[in-house]
């Protein structure tokens, strides 16, 4: 009998492996829920569908409708799972959604863009501006999509997200800047935990990144975009793209986790924004003994509390 279908050419632990037949199993499989009206919160979800020529889509949110016809803050979210597992459905950012749509009073558009290795880098980037293009198509109040005509303000724009997510909004950032959309009016971004990764080590970060790490993060990197340069590729470093200083927002909130494997990593990051020229206003905070990711993991924690505190600042703050 032939098992050489059955060999494993390529393997991130815990996340995905290839196979010499080009099969691909994903070994980290999420929660999937409905949307549908959250009890809690009486936040409203529904997914649409952004590009059917190449399977984009987004799970959007309202909060619990109200007598106000006044319209709301427009938060464009992309999720974390190092570009390779994840989505919108996903039980984790569902729930982190509801809390931050509920409690910030936005609208929020959740985007499903396509993953690697199926879909290799830079497509994620390239169907999360297609997501923002989708939303330039409702400026005129009569878009393809109701809610987004009826409840959300486009000029008063966040672009968010977490993890690998946070680095997509960090590029979606730097886009708006050279290339808005007529009649969209980005205020800022917000980056969860960002994904950034690099050759050399930065700051403390030879005391927390340990060899076999390094490893882990460089081949779940050439996994996701095995056409890129490596780890110092301005899709993954910002260090090395000069185009920072465009960023097309007027504040940035970065918040960083103190027991995160990127912690000093997006403590560089604070130095290579303000050493790039950008002027606008940068807050960054850390959550002292948290790991990675940690608000979406107890939402009820008072840091996690806390950090979605920093988000309604944020985002309400005159």
């Amino acid at each position: 009998m032939d098992t050489s279908t059955d060999e494993i050419i390529k393997e991130v632990p815990g996340l995905v492996r290839i196979f010499k037949d080009g099969r691909i199993q994903k070994l980290y499989v999420p929660n999937i829920v409905p949307a549908g009206i959250d009890p809690s919160s009486g936040v409203i979800s529904k997914d649409v569908v952004i590009s059917q020529e190449v399977n984009i889509s987004a799970r959007l949110y309202i909060p619990k409708p109200t007598n106000s016809h006044q319209k709301l803050p427009l938060l464009i979210f992309f999720h974390g799972g190092g570009f390779v597992i994840e989505t919108t459905t996903s039980s984790m950012y569902h729930n982190f959604l509801n809390l931050v749509v509920s409690e910030s009073n936005v609208v929020a558009v959740s985007v499903d863009y396509r993953l690697a290795p199926e879909f290799p880098l830079p497509i994620a980037y390239e169907d999360s501006w297609e997501a923002i293009k989708w939303v330039a198509e409702h400026v005129n109040g009569n878009g393809p999509e109701p809610w987004l005509n009826e409840y959300a303000d486009l000029q008063n724009i966040f672009i968010a997200g977490d993890s690998a997510g946070g680095y997509i909004a960090h590029h979606m950032a730097i886009r708006v800047g050279s290339d808005t959309p007529s009649g969209l009016r980005f205020q800022g971004a917000i980056l969860l935990h960002p994904y950034f990764w690099g050759k050399e080590r930065v700051g403390d970060e030879s005391d927390w990144i340990k060899p076999e790490m390094v490893a882990y993060l460089d081949g779940l990197w050439a996994l996701a975009h095995p056409g890129s340069s490596g780890p110092d590729d301005p899709l993954i470093n910002p260090d090395m793209d000069p185009r920072v200083t465009g960023i097309g927002c007027s504040k940035m909130l970065v918040c960083i986790g103190g027991n995160d494997f990127m912690r000093a990593r997006d403590w560089n990051y604070k130095a290579v924004i303000e050493k790039s020229g950008w002027k606008g206003k940068l807050e960054v905070a850390e959550d002292k003994g948290e790991e990675h990711v940690f608000f979406l993991k107890n939402s009820s924690a008072a840091n996690a509390c806390t950090l979605r505190a920093r988000i309604f600042t944020f985002i309400n703050e005159v």
